[in-house]
């Protein structure tokens, strides 16, 4: 899976988990997943990696989200959206 398919996977799950109007809110690569500024609390990021194991699974893969460095925002894969796509991407074998 290419990096920018992974991408809008972690959106579209993103945009299913927020409470508010999804075509309000836009999401970039550097948008944090955890910290003050993320679109998800902690129960919400939880649900978008239980989803995203559900899709790796659908797409024929395990996604590992959990790691010593998973939570911190500078070297974790849920630092931004766009670490997130990376490590999915990753994990997906391509």
């Amino acid at each position: 899976m290419k990096v920018t398919d992974a991408k809008a996977v972690v959106v579209e799950k993103i945009q299913a988990l927020v409470e508010s109007d999804a075509d309000d809110l836009a999401f970039d690569d550097r948008t944090p997943l955890i910290g003050d500024e993320s679109p998800l609390d902690s129960m919400k990021l939880v649900e978008l990696c239980l989803a995203l194991e559900d899709r790796a699974s659908d797409l024929g893969f395990v996604f590992d989200w959990t790691s010593e460095t998973a939570m911190s925002r500078f070297r974790g894969m849920f630092r931004s959206i766009g670490a997130l796509a990376e490590e999915f991407a990753r994990q997906s074998g391509s």
